[in-house]
C-alpha cells in the first residue's frame, strides 16, 4: 500500500458520497453531466477517467443512487457477476486495471449488450488504451462514452480544502486557502496529502493553522 494511501486510511473521517457533497467544476463537468443524463446515454459502457482521488468513486456512488446497479470493485470482478448482475438494472466497476481475464471483461461487454444494462467503468487511464489481446476486446473498449476528470482548477481545490477543513472542524482564514491555492501541485493526490498533513497539525500536534505552518508543509 502506497505511503499516501496509508495516510488516508489514518483519518478517522467518514466519507460522504451522497451527490449534495460532490462540488462540480470544469474539471469534472462533463462527467457529471453524463452521469446526470443517464439513461439517456449514446452508449450502453461509460468509462470515466482521471488521476486516484480525483472523485471517480464518488460519481460511481452517484450513479449507484440513481439506479438500481451492482457495484463491484477491483478485487471482485469474477464470474459470479453473471449471477449477480441478473438482480440489477447496471453495473459498476471501480477501479478497474489492465491485469484482468480478459475473456471475463468481453462477457460482462457482452452481458450489458445482450440484458440491455449500462454498465460505469472507472479507470485512471482510458480503456481505449490499454492494451488489450484480444481483437474484440480491442474494437469494443473503443466503442465506449468517455469522460476525463482533468487536473483540479482554483474552485475545485478551494471546495475540496474548505470541505475537509469542515469536516474536521479546523477552521481556517479564506486568504489562507487562497494562499494555498496559489501555490500547491495540481494533483489531486497531493492536495489530500496536503490535507492530512493539516489534520495532523491540528488534532495531534495542537498547533496553530497559520501562514507559518502552511509554509512549512507546502
Amino acid at each position: 500500500m502506497s505511503e499516501l494511501n496509508q495516510l488516508l486510511l489514518a483519518l478517522d473521517h467518514k466519507k460522504s458520497f451522497n451527490e449534495h457533497d460532490y462540488y462540480v467544476s470544469k474539471s469534472n463537468f462533463y462527467a457529471y453531466s453524463i452521469i446526470e443524463k443517464w439513461p439517456k446515454w449514446e452508449k450502453k459502457i461509460f468509462n470515466i477517467y482521471g488521476e486516484k482521488f480525483s472523485g471517480k468513486t464518488h460519481l460511481a456512488n452517484i450513479f449507484k443512487a440513481k439506479t438500481n446497479a451492482l457495484f463491484i470493485k477491483k478485487n471482485e470482478l469474477n464470474d459470479d457477476i453473471f449471477k449477480k448482475a441478473k438482480l440489477f438494472e447496471n453495473i459498476i466497476i471501480d477501479n478497474f486495471e489492465e491485469n484482468y481475464d480478459e475473456k471475463l471483461i468481453y462477457s460482462i461487454f457482452n452481458l450489458i449488450e445482450q440484458d440491455n444494462k449500462y454498465m460505469l467503468i472507472n479507470s485512471i487511464i482510458p480503456i481505449s488504451e490499454i492494451n488489450f489481446k484480444l481483437p474484440d476486446m480491442i474494437s469494443r473498449s473503443k466503442n465506449c462514452l468517455s469522460a476525463k476528470i482533468e487536473s483540479p482548477d482554483d474552485d475545485l481545490i478551494f471546495a475540496i480544502i474548505l470541505k475537509n477543513f469542515s469536516d474536521r472542524q479546523i477552521k481556517v482564514e479564506k486568504r489562507i486557502i487562497e494562499f494555498i491555492i496559489n501555490r500547491i501541485d495540481r494533483s489531486y493526490s497531493k492536495i489530500y496529502e496536503f490535507i492530512y498533513k493539516i489534520d495532523e497539525l491540528s488534532l495531534k500536534k495542537k498547533k496553530p493553522i497559520n501562514f507559518k505552518t502552511i509554509k512549512e508543509i507546502l
